[in-house]
């Protein structure tokens, strides 16, 4: 629930504004700023929360973490407000908007909390009126730069117009938020909303750090009974080398036509100490060499897919340990500011995601503005990042008819890859492949989805469909760039 009139009130007249000076501005989270004032020998920070259903002002005792970059609004008030000085901070009527204004040089701005849940803002104005900036920039109500926004005005308008006799503002009652005896409003109101205020409280991020590692984890345990269970079938791999043994030492009684093979096991014996009796079946029939082969051919894929199925599983146990030790550490997380940085980069793909074993991915990956690029660089590496951490829709790209590393870009839901993007995977797909001496080759693109492991065929290779042709020419400046931006 957001804060009422008469709380924003109380708040305002705790903090004693006018006075204090702008430091700096940080913008936690999306819709959070935190604002460092100094003044009277002390600092403080003033948090401005316009998340739905939690509308809110009010000093704030947690660190307010940076965002990963910059952030535009940010940005804008760090370039206008930072050294200005607060002149006044009141609240407009009874309507929940706040206004502060500051003053830096010769120059006044005025910013305006509009703390309501259903249309929460907060804006920067000229003395004029005219807008600055805004968190939420929202061309519909005209709350863009160059538009204009005095609520001062349309509230005198509705006191002139009020019908006689209006009686006062609807009387809300100023909540206590019981917390730590003697302390501030200011401190209990910031205790409440960290602690089970809303999607921003630590009650809803742990809650959601558990929804989102619970499931993968799930998903990791079901992959990984899957792989036991072809352990476990693979385990027999010696028994089938000894049938090949056994078919060539009675080669001799292999008539042709026969489909099944008698003869006795002298590998083994049964609890009385005599042979045991097999069948054995003979494909093709009647052929013994032939058949011999084909159980030593399937002994030998066996013994293959028993290696692979192992290293999966060991790669599975460890992103498994990985993620709890993660999630573990999500929720020993007390401020609830870091706790929201942490799980956006979780979900922006900063910290591990599908099949991360650790928080580590194989390979390289690079960061490009809101898009990552990840690099297998030999086969060992691309068939990891194929197996474990990427999904259909992301991008793949090689070059063709040369061999090399595979690049992967991962999806963002509702948007397309950029040219630049694609440009930068591009060069790292030539870069590391067979192609980097003569600086140009042919590549081919498609998504992950229409991608088919060749039967048979060795680790990571794969064939694609639907794909795209591409052209590239290593761009040097492109790679220095890139190099910068390497994870």
């Amino acid at each position: 629930m957001s804060l009422n009139w008469k709380e924003i009130n109380l708040v305002l007249d705790e903090l004693a504004l006018p006075g204090l000076q702008i430091q700096k501005v940080t913008q936690s989270a999306y819709g959070v700023l935190c604002l460092s004032l100094y003044g009277r020998s002390r600092g403080k920070t003033l948090l401005i929360c316009a998340a739905p259903g939690a509308c809110r002002l009010h000093e704030t005792f947690q660190a307010a973490p940076k965002s990963e970059k910059p952030l535009r609004f940010a940005e804008f008030l760090n370039a206008h407000l930072v050294n200005a000085w607060i002149e006044e901070a009141a609240q407009l009527g009874d309507n929940r908007v706040v206004r502060i204004t500051a003053r830096r040089g010769e120059k006044r701005y005025r910013l305006y909390c509009r703390l309501w849940s259903n249309a929460a803002n907060v804006i920067v104005t000229d003395e004029g009126g005219r807008i600055m900036d805004a968190l939420f920039r929202r061309p519909k109500r005209g709350e863009v730069t160059g538009g204009r926004y005095a609520p001062e005005e349309a509230l005198d308008a509705a006191l002139d117009t009020a019908p006689a006799g209006r009686g006062p503002p609807r009387d809300y009652a100023a909540r206590d938020f019981a917390g730590v005896p003697g302390a501030s409003y200011n401190a209990k109101v910031d205790a409440f909303y960290a602690a089970s205020g809303n999607a921003l409280s630590l009650e809803a991020l742990r809650e959601e750090a558990r929804r989102r590692f619970e499931a993968r984890l799930n998903r990791i345990g079901a992959a990984l009974e899957r792989l036991r269970q072809k352990e476990a079938a693979y385990a027999d791999a010696d028994r089938w080398r000894a049938y090949g043994d056994i078919i060539l030492a009675n080669a001799s009684s292999v008539k042709p036509g026969d489909a099944w093979l008698e003869a006795e096991d002298f590998y083994e014996t049964n609890a009385g100490g005599a042979r045991t009796i097999l069948h054995i079946e003979l494909d093709p029939p009647g052929k013994a060499a032939a058949a011999a082969e084909s159980w030593y051919e399937k002994y030998r894929k066996a013994k293959k897919g028993l290696g692979e199925v192992r290293e999966e599983l060991s790669r599975g146990e460890e992103e498994a340990r990985g993620l709890r030790e993660r999630l573990a550490a999500l929720l020993a997380e007390t401020n609830p500011l870091v706790l929201n940085k942490l799980l956006r980069q979780e979900g922006r793909g900063g910290a591990a995601k599908k099949g991360d074993a650790g928080g580590r991915r194989p390979g390289l990956s690079f960061r490009r503005g809101d898009w990552l690029l990840m690099v297998g660089r030999d086969a060992a590496e691309n068939d990891a990042l194929l197996r474990h951490c990427v999904r259909g829709n992301d991008l793949w790209l090689h070059t063709r008819d040369t061999p090399g590393g595979y690049v992967f870009v991962r999806h963002r839901a509702g948007k397309t890859v950029p040219l630049e993007v694609l440009l930068d995977a591009g060069n790292l797909a030539v870069f590391y492949s067979k192609a980097r001496n003569a600086r140009e080759a042919d590549l081919f693109y498609t998504q992950v989805k229409y991608l088919r492991r060749a039967k048979g065929g060795p680790k990571g290779l794969v064939i694609p469909t639907q794909e795209k042709n591409l052209h590239i020419t290593l761009d040097e400046k492109r790679l220095r760039a890139l190099e910068d931006s390497s994870l």
